[in-house]
């Protein structure tokens, strides 16, 4: 925060020091960046010129390559050197060794929850392969006795991850959130159709393949997850 001339760093306790204690490249005190943490600002090409290189926009970044006084920062722009005033509201100065904790524990919370869902999602995979060469029955809910396609999905999901979904493949096709082929993932539902029309519904196991109930003669297997062409792709795990 920049007040009369100087700038703090930090909270109470925390060393401070004067705008002209922190000039030039590399500031005495290490260094530093400007954060935008909401809104949108204008980097000028220079100090006294209203000419804009670039709008500064929430998220982004910019390494301090010195401090000009009265709130204005020289900034890195790509290979350009832009000026900024930090006194704007949403823009906050931290110095770069402690931004990049932060992001790094970010990083580690949102690999932990990825780690935690995959494990959640081969552990279904898992449970759903037990089932392979049971029996097909048309209107069966049980694959130890024998089921459809959709009493399939619907029993692996309940009881192999706790995930409640509708009966039929149509509804359980409206469910979840869409997702693309190249984004799919091991428990995700693949539904197949004809005419428009959902008829067929697999689960997605990784590596191309699928785990379905097929037809009576074939009874629960695995297959290409291409072996006809998808309509739809469904999240329904909700991670």
């Amino acid at each position: 925060m920049i007040l009369c001339g100087a700038m703090s760093w930090g909270s109470a306790g925390e060393v401070r020091a004067d705008i002209g204690e922190l000039s030039g490249p590399a500031f005495s005190m290490g260094d530093y960046i400007a954060t935008v943490e909401e809104g949108v600002h204008p980097v000028y090409v220079s100090m006294d010129s209203y000419d804009i290189l670039k709008e500064a926009r929430q998220g982004e970044n910019y390494a301090i390559l010195s401090d000009e006084g009265n709130g204005w920062m020289e900034i890195q722009v790509g290979s350009s050197v832009g000026y900024l005033s930090v006194e704007a509201e949403g823009i906050s100065v931290v110095e770069k060794a402690e931004l990049e904790a932060s992001e790094a524990e970010a990083a580690a919370v949102v690999q932990q929850q990825l780690d935690i869902s995959n494990s959640r999602r081969q552990e279904l995979v898992n449970y759903a392969l037990q089932f392979v060469g049971g029996r097909y029955r048309a209107g069966g809910n049980d694959p130890h006795t024998g089921a459809d396609c959709s009493g399939f999905t619907r029993y692996v999901m309940q009881h192999g991850a706790g995930v409640s979904i509708d009966r039929s493949s149509g509804s359980q096709s409206l469910q979840g959130v869409d997702v693309s082929a190249d984004q799919m993932r091991p428990g995700d539902l693949i539904f197949y159709g004809s005419g428009g029309r959902i008829n067929h519904v697999a689960m997605y196991i990784g590596n191309g393949q699928i785990v379905h109930a097929s037809t009576y003669k074939t009874g629960i297997k695995i297959s290409p997850w291409n072996y006809r062409a998808p309509a739809r792709i469904k999240n329904v795990l909700g991670d």
